[in-house]
């Protein structure tokens, strides 16, 4: 039997801010290099705090569905060509802790569990279609953090006194039971031996996944403030973008692909 050969280049990717445009949740400028890697027969893990029906629906749009993507932080992994939820007992016990929380601190955060969907559109910029996808949620509650630095330190430590984790997104802060998008790298990586891996991102959520791969890209946002300088740039093994979004991610990957002569 002949074995299959490792996938030549593999990207993990976050969505908002990255591949899709901070704003306009439009990724068209990102697709020279999308249309660039799929000619040189690599792949691309979506890896975003979405959830699996919102980023089915991205995945399908720009041409992906045959590989899967992590989703909700890391918390859950979305196989290849499915569009489903997932069993959602993971959410349902995370609610829980949040429900036993002090109210004076439970009172300063509000999750998408405690919005609408007009709610989560209005403070997402997205279509209430979409929104209602956004609250679909398997593994992780995103929400909005309204309580000062203090308070915000008591309520990290009720959480992790619970086994939960909070992690600072593009928009939002993050809860859930603590797998990160790296763990679902690892996984990945095994499954499609790549020769080289490449993770793009652009908030705190993402570091561990920049850390992980061969090569790290740090994809400007003007919304939120840059990342801090990380161990690998010095070397040229993290990079930063000079372009926002996906402009940013374009340039980057394009340029990266000529360097390992894969277009």
């Amino acid at each position: 039997m002949v074995a299959t050969p490792p996938i030549p280049i593999l990207v993990f990717s976050d969505l908002d801010g990255t591949l899709i445009d901070h704003a306009s949740y439009d990724a068209s400028a990102a697709g020279p290099a999308l249309d660039a890697l799929r000619a040189c027969g690599g792949g691309l893990i979506m890896a975003s705090s979405k959830t699996g029906p919102e980023i089915a629906r991205i995945r399908d749009t720009l041409g992906w569905a045959d590989f899967p993507a992590i989703v909700e932080n890391g918390a859950g992994l979305l196989p290849a060509g499915e569009a489903g939820q997932g069993d959602a007992a993971q959410y349902e016990a995370l609610r829980g802790v949040l429900y036993k929380a002090p109210q004076s601190l439970r009172e300063n955060f509000r999750g998408f569990g405690d919005m609408s969907v007009a709610e989560v559109s209005d403070v997402t910029g997205l279509a209430k279609d979409d929104a209602a996808l956004a609250k679909q949620r398997a593994f992780s509650e995103p929400g909005l953090w309204t309580g000062d630095d203090p308070q915000l330190e008591q309520f990290l430590d009720y959480l992790a006194g619970q086994g939960v984790t909070a992690r600072e997104g593009g928009r939002f802060l993050t809860l859930s039971f603590g797998q990160t998008k790296a763990d679902r790298m690892a996984d990945l990586i095994a499954q499609f031996n790549p020769v080289h891996t490449v993770a793009l991102g652009d908030a705190p959520n993402d570091v561990e996944m920049l850390q992980a791969a061969d090569t790290g890209v740090i994809v400007a946002n003007p919304h939120r403030a840059a990342l801090p300088r990380l161990p690998g740039e010095e070397t040229s093994r993290i990079m930063r973008t000079t372009l926002p979004g996906p402009q940013g991610w374009n340039a980057a990957l394009l340029e990266l692909l000529l360097e390992l002569k894969l277009r």
